[in-house]
């Protein structure tokens, strides 16, 4: 069967509420394509990590439109990008890695709680307390480190961990929320790469798969994606995000508790 239509279809709804509520696509992508992938016939084995793998490389472009939008309203402090930037980058391709030799059951935990976290700041509104200052170099570092590594083994963005990081020390959040978001960029580069590299000659992969990265979802997803974020960002003047985000949120956690529950079926 073919599912071209499936893909344009979550690469809209994705790409709108990415332009909506400024959210990465990876939490709701990973659970549907790891539903797709399994009607599809292809090796549970390797299910979800060519959700992950995929999830995360259409993140390429998704995020190369949000940081345009950022940049364009001064909101991205490039200083803190740059210095987040070589740790992020080093965490993410490690982890993108290190996925391709974990069990499938361990990765889909680690992602649901994640996108379960996610998914409750969400309904509840919880915003990040302002805090200090920037911490020094290492501190810098190891936050870099730990983001990117955990953004990878859930095909993240990364912004859910990096906002929060950075308000509590002393960014604004709209220019937490637009760093994030040029972070993003770089990660995603990374960990496509990683993916692409942990499932080089892995067998059992589908035809049109390049190493973890399924190529025609990875081409559906990102066309529609990038159609449907600028609609997003304009409804997002014009609607009130709150009942928005508690629907998304309820959204997540049926989508999370469903790959969770096939994958220990």
């Amino acid at each position: 069967m073919d599912w071209w239509w499936a893909y344009l279809a979550l690469g809209a709804f994705v790409g709108f509420f990415a332009g909506l509520l400024g959210i990465g696509g990876g939490s709701a992508l990973v659970p549907v394509l790891a539903f797709i992938f399994s009607a599809k016939g292809f090796a549970p084995e390797h299910i979800v990590h060519l959700a992950l793998g995929t999830g995360i490389a259409t993140i390429i472009f998704t995020s190369a439109s949000s940081v345009r939008s950022h940049h364009q309203r001064l909101s991205v402090n490039w200083g803190v990008m740059l210095k987040m930037t070589p740790s992020v980058v080093a965490g993410t391709f490690g982890g993108a890695l290190a996925a391709g030799w974990l069990d499938t059951r361990l990765l889909t935990v680690a992602f649901t709680l994640l996108i379960y976290a996610l998914a409750t700041q969400m309904l509840f509104d919880v915003r990040p307390a302002a805090g200090g200052s920037l911490p020094g170099a290492v501190v810098m570092t190891a936050a870099g480190g730990i983001i990117g590594f955990l953004s990878s083994l859930t095909a993240t963005g990364g912004a859910s961990l990096t906002v929060p990081f950075l308000v509590r020390h002393k960014i604004s959040l709209h220019q937490a929320i637009g760093t994030a978001a040029a972070v993003g960029w770089p990660l995603a580069l990374a960990g496509t790469l990683g993916y692409l590299l942990a499932g080089s000659g892995k067998p059992g992969l589908p035809e049109w798969s390049a190493g973890y990265v399924y190529v025609p979802a990875l081409a559906w997803i990102a066309v529609a994606s990038m159609a449907m974020a600028p609609v997003g960002a304009r409804i997002a003047h014009r609607t009130p995000a709150k009942p928005l985000k508690r629907v998304f949120a309820v959204v997540l956690y049926l989508l999370a508790t469903g790959m969770l529950v096939s994958t220990f079926a």
